[in-house]
């Protein structure tokens, strides 16, 4: 990882990265540079790895030698567009040896019930979104609301990532262009819900455990005001778009 003049890591103890959201970390074209992301993520063990994947039958064969039960560090999640595709990739997600894990039902594109498998007290988080592309199918208030319930039967975190261009409430079908839109009306519709917290027991290089105030906090401008992702988002990266005439510099 880079670092900064001073010789510090420009990513911060605490911080989280998505790895590969628009591709697959269990690809069978990534077998070739895995290795070298599994060295940055074991050299980091104080910063957050989020891996997602539709292919969890090739996990187990693709883990590091020292994996043991799993790193601390990691947050694993499997994909469920679907009924069929959750019934599909859940169990071999609990089945398989890592610390924290999640479900993105994105695109979200048919009713999806994770009820049975929510007991075994190992989801911590469900996301979802619907479909933003062209030609996109329609996301139904009715599925992103009974995922939302069965989450907080269990205290799991769900966030309701954005609508997807097609989203259909009481038989109407609304037209949503644009992603800044979409999140923003899935934060109205106040179905994200905060469950019990994740607790990442990140250490240093030494495998000293890391004190509270020394880890990252997120910092929030006025564009974070309106976005499906805050509740479980890493912070504004600063790029300076949310300054303006009448702007404020930070929501906390």
């Amino acid at each position: 990882m880079s670092k900064d003049r001073s010789g510090q890591y420009k990513v911060k103890s605490g911080e989280m990265i998505r790895v590969c959201m628009t591709s697959d970390f269990f690809l069978e074209e990534a077998d070739p540079w895995r290795d070298e992301a599994w060295a940055i993520i074991r050299q980091r063990p104080d910063v957050k790895f989020y891996l997602l994947t539709k292919r969890p039958k090739r996990v187990a064969d693709h883990l590091p030698a020292d994996w043991g039960d799993g790193w601390e560090n990691v947050m694993f999640n499997v994909t469920c567009e679907n009924q069929r595709r959750a019934d599909e990739r859940i169990p071999i997600l609990l089945d398989l040896p890592f610390k924290h894990k999640g479900i993105m039902c994105a695109p979200f594109i048919g009713p999806v019930s994770i009820k049975e498998y929510l007991p075994y007290d190992q989801i911590e988080q469900v996301y979802c979104d619907g479909e933003n592309y062209n030609g996109a199918r329609p996301c139904h208030y009715e599925w992103v609301k009974n995922l939302h319930d069965e989450c907080k039967t269990y205290n799991v975190t769900f966030v309701f990532c954005g609508t997807g261009r097609r989203f259909v409430k009481d038989g109407k079908i609304y037209k949503i262009e644009g992603t800044g839109l979409q999140s923003e009306q899935a934060l109205k519709s106040g179905l994200s819900f905060q469950g019990k917290p994740i607790e990442f027991k990140l250490t240093d290089e030494w495998g000293w455990p890391i004190p509270e105030e020394n880890l990252y906090k997120p910092y929030f401008g006025t564009r974070c005001l309106n976005c499906g992702m805050r509740l479980t988002c890493n912070g504004c990266s600063r790029c300076g778009k949310c300054k303006g005439p009448g702007s404020a510099d930070t929501f906390s």
